[in-house]
């Protein structure tokens, strides 16, 4: 028997706001940080340092998988294919251009176009974009490409762009985090196509799941959480497949585990996406119930992600330059594109610092995000699906 939809979803809200919640804390350390090295660099960061890194993982995957759910389940609340189809399009084009001006701009506080960025919006809104095609195919061809997507991609980890000449800004675009060069100006990928196109399609095919009642959808979503992070165990331990880098005994046991969860993010590799993916989908039929006031704090930034994105960003930079007028920092060095995340002379700040200024962004964007949550429940103009 299946479900009706005529109630949302408590539980992917909840989700979505406490990965929402938990990203403001690595663009928090991004700008107030004392920290120069690669948080996740085991030869230079602390256990401290890594963990605040890595439980920032979760969010993009997270994110984007959950974008791919609720693409489905617009379709069990009326939409046509083709209106959902049309729809996942726009919006894609749309998020790339936010990405390439407003987006943009809350980074880096000024106009110089000689370098831009690309991130999580701009993998969002090409993984919409093939969506848009995708949902045409039946279903289990859908997840059969996001499958091999996903499983498979990491057997091309030995193909380099420096070894691809002239093609190599498309490699870059696909699968390579890298710098495309366009005479005087150019794009930093941070965010590659492949495999998030596969992760969101693979969302897209785990709403299905959400069609049955409440018990067996339980049965379903603890047997794939559980699974998919006893297979990234198996496969992890193995050190054969799944990551470009091999974890390594380390000097302490936790110093071991913390390489065993180090897996690569630009791109995601596949025990990335098991490693993160896995313990949100387990988690969905404990947080279904969680009607308390946690769960509504977190259902607050959940139902409005772009909405709480973009003000994030705007406001975490805002602060870190009100704090530098402060201790009279160069406001510059918060505005330039080569200065802004590079060691600056007089600035940064230890970890208890950075969880307290992250902690005062998340609480001064709760009633913005509450009032606009409010005004999407409360109308139903087709441009507030948008944003």
């Amino acid at each position: 028997m299946q479900a009706t939809h005529s109630k949302r979803v408590i539980s992917i809200d909840i989700l979505r706001g406490i990965v929402m919640v938990i990203m403001a804390l690595d663009h928090t350390r991004d700008f107030f940080t004392d920290f120069y090295h690669n948080p996740t660099d085991l030869q230079h960061a602390s256990t401290p340092m890594f963990l605040t890194r890595w439980i920032t993982h979760f969010c993009a995957p997270v994110f984007v998988f959950l974008a791919g759910t609720s693409a489905y389940l617009s379709l069990s609340k009326g939409k046509t294919k083709k209106e959902a189809s049309l729809f996942l399009l726009t919006r894609g084009i749309w998020l790339l251009v936010l990405e390439m001006t407003v987006v943009r701009f809350g980074w880096m506080f000024n106009l110089d176009y000689t370098q831009v960025v690309v991130q999580v919006i701009w993998v969002i809104g090409w993984s919409m974009i093939f969506l848009a095609g995708l949902i045409w195919l039946p279903m289990p061809a859908i997840l059969t490409v996001a499958a091999v997507i996903i499983a498979g991609h990491n057997l091309l980890d030995g193909v380099r762009a420096s070894d691809l000449g002239e093609e190599a800004m498309w490699w870059n675009f696909l699968h390579e985090f890298g710098f495309l060069n366009f005479d005087g100006w150019g794009i930093m990928v941070i965010y590659p196509l492949i495999p998030w196109i596969g992760v969101m399609a693979m969302g897209y095919c785990f709403g299905t799941i959400f069609r049955k009642e409440e018990h067996e959808r339980n049965k379903w979503l603890y047997t794939i959480g559980i699974g998919a992070i006893a297979a990234f165990i198996m496969i992890r331990f193995s050190n054969v497949y799944g990551d470009p880098h091999p974890w390594t005994t380390q000097p302490t046991w936790w110093r071991t585990v913390l390489s065993f969860i180090n897996c690569e993010k630009y791109p995601p590799s596949l025990l990335y996406l098991l490693m993160t993916i896995g313990p949100a989908i387990t988690a969905l039929p404990i947080l279904e119930k969680a009607s308390n006031k946690i769960g509504k704090f977190f259902t607050v930034y959940g139902r409005v992600p772009m909405f709480y994105y973009i003000l994030h960003i705007y406001l975490i930079h805002a602060m870190a330059i009100v704090v530098a007028l402060l201790l009279n920092v160069p406001v510059g060095d918060f505005v330039d594109n080569e200065r802004l995340f590079a060691p600056k002379p007089g600035w940064g700040f230890s970890l208890p610092w950075v969880y307290a200024y992250w902690l005062l962004a998340v609480a001064v964007l709760y009633l913005p995000c509450h009032w606009f949550m409010r005004v999407k429940a409360n109308n139903k103009k087709w441009w507030l699906s948008y944003v």
